[in-house]
């Protein structure tokens, strides 16, 4: 059965973006176009690959199959004509990174300018989320994450600071009235803004002193998600709703200006910074190698 690329390619357009406009927004094209490729590719499969209503666009079980073994087909297509790409002067293409929104504010800023400056025939592309996703379905080169949300078989390169360190912070009007923390089982006095992972989870606040390590579910009137939810939090705490826990880095213009005050600085809990990661089991696009050797590079080294 001959099918034409650019049908299958329209359909993991579709199907990424999760609807026709948001589609034809992503490759530059027409959401009629797309429709109509579509249109095709059901007719010559002989089943419907999307559930269309008037409010949206749903992958139906045969769809979620193909995309499912077509997205790493469709990357190793793209990386076999990037071969070519390792010829040219400089690298050329697209590199789409997935990234939670932490890294899109705190590391590339940092990066991203030098990089396209140095690579002008490169587009990057960033989709920040804070879900887990399978690159190669999802149609992304690399993503960044922490060492504990790594895949075994993926390549990891360091990327950003390599220490960073978790925060608690309150307005100095919120600390008058309700008192400073001096040990971190203080907080479960106090009212305290948390956060919740799309899984559902709410982790536990971790400090640690002199070895000793100490965990806390804290409570408090305002539960935002991690990731979009995140400047809210930070606007609360500085409206003096309660006590927030956070990166450093984020918080750090906050405590320069004095909005926020570091509430338990000697339990500041360090860990290590994010890396770059990506498959290893097939050609790397020399638009990710580009940016590999980037903050490998004096430039994009933090």
């Amino acid at each position: 059965m001959a099918t034409d690329l650019n049908d299958l390619q329209a359909f993991m357009a579709v199907a990424r973006a999760g609807g026709f406009r948001e589609g034809a927004r992503a490759t530059a094209g027409s959401a009629s176009a797309l429709s109509e490729a579509i249109r095709r590719l059901e007719t010559q499969l002989g089943v419907r690959l999307f559930n269309r209503t008037t409010r949206s666009v749903a992958l139906t079980e045969a769809g979620a199959g193909l995309l499912a073994r077509l997205g790493p087909a469709l990357g190793e297509v793209e990386a076999a004509l990037d071969v070519v790409n390792g010829f040219r002067d400089r690298p050329a293409g697209t590199l789409r990174l997935n990234v939670p929104i932490s890294a899109s504010r705190l590391v590339l800023p940092r990066i991203v300018p030098g990089f396209l400056a140095a690579y002008p025939a490169i587009r990057l592309e960033v989709i920040a989320e804070e879900n887990f996703i399978d690159l190669l379905v999802a149609g992304c080169d690399a993503g960044i994450r922490y060492d504990e949300r790594l895949e075994q078989d993926m390549i990891a390169v360091p990327i950003g600071p390599r220490t960073q360190r978790f925060t608690t912070s309150a307005a100095p009007a919120y600390l008058e009235r309700h008192g400073r923390p001096q040990h971190p089982r203080d907080l479960l006095g106090h009212a305290c803004v948390r956060g919740r992972f799309p899984s559902g989870v709410m982790t536990p606040w971790e400090f640690e002193r002199d070895g000793e390590v100490v965990r806390v579910d804290t409570t408090g009137p305002l539960v935002v998600s991690i990731g979009g939810g995140v400047d809210l939090a930070v606007d609360a705490a500085i409206a003096g709703v309660g006590i927030l826990w956070l990166f450093e880095d984020w918080v750090r213009p906050h405590f320069e200006s004095g909005v926020l005050e570091p509430v338990l600085e000697p339990w500041w809990q360090s860990f290590s910074g994010p890396f770059l990661y990506y498959p290893g089991r097939r050609l790397v696009p020399a638009p990710l190698r580009a940016f590999i050797d980037y903050i490998k590079s004096p430039a994009g080294h933090w």
